[in-house]
């Protein structure tokens, strides 16, 4: 048994990694590797921390394409190696979500909101049976999923809002896959510290329009939703901005006018 209580102790997920702990267990006690379901990007940096000093336990992360927020975890035993990945290949279809959205813009926490409310045979899905999902314009939208939610949803017919959806299984090479981001290095001078100035220089927005990102809640603060603009910003922190990347904060350095010169990585 692992030292459940100690793992989660303080944890910001206990009920979600409390789940991932128990998979590790079943993977330790049968020595068979197993995918967990897709993760959101703050527990699996959460589970990655908290799991990775057991000396037995190894994890691999994949969520079907490049820089996927949403993932899943490979539990095996750590005397099994790299060779596990080959040997346990990553369980994502793909799903293709057409719908005419020229005349209702659809957002993707509405997209995902409709497909996991849909009923299948199974009954509804899992928030952990849905990957990374992306807008196509006004024709719909691609998402990664579980092969068995694939399955699951592939025919079906649904609605969003007031349009009607229809949903096909694709393999991931049938997928047009979001633009991989390179990472780039900026440097910036503002009169404080702020999210809103770091955010507005880090993503090239104005400030009023990351105002309304956050009031959209759009916009988070190392993976939590922020409401408040003038909040500081500190070395490490990290902002995320729906369709738009991350920008990491490097270095932040008080220059001779009493300004800050803030050193950011945009991904």
């Amino acid at each position: 048994m692992l030292p459940r209580q100690e793992i989660l102790k303080g944890c910001g997920h206990p009920e979600a990694l409390e789940v991932l702990i128990t998979l590790a267990e079943e993977v330790l006690r049968t020595w068979q590797p197993c995918w967990s379901p897709f993760v959101s990007a703050p527990l699996r940096e959460e589970a990655l921390e908290r799991l990775a000093t057991l000396t037995e336990l190894q994890i691999h992360t994949a969520g079907g394409r490049p820089e996927a927020e949403r993932q899943r975890l490979l539990f095996s035993r750590r005397d099994e190696g790299d060779a596990v990945i080959d040997s346990t290949p990553l369980p994502v279809m793909g799903l293709e979500v057409e719908g005419n959205f020229l005349f209702d813009p659809v957002e993707p926490h509405d997209m995902r909101k409709a497909i996991l409310a849909i009923e299948t045979d199974h009954g509804s899905l899992e928030e952990g049976a849905l990957g990374d999902l992306w807008i196509r314009g006004d024709r719909g939208a691609q998402l990664l999923c579980t092969p068995e939610a694939a399955t699951q949803l592939h025919g079906r017919q649904s609605y969003v809002r007031d349009v009607e959806i229809q949903l096909e299984q694709r393999p991931l090479n049938g997928l047009q896959l979001p633009a991989i981001r390179t990472p780039k290095r900026l440097t910036s001078v503002e009169a404080s510290c702020r999210l809103d100035a770091i955010a507005s220089a880090g993503f090239g927005l104005s400030r009023a329009k990351v105002v309304q990102q956050i009031r959209n809640g759009r916009l988070r603060l190392n993976w939590k939703p922020v409401r408040q603009a003038s909040k500081d910003l500190s070395v490490g922190d990290r902002l995320q901005l729906q369709d738009r990347g991350s920008v990491e904060v490097l270095a932040l350095e008080r220059t001779k006018r009493e300004r800050w010169r803030v050193q950011m990585e945009r991904r």
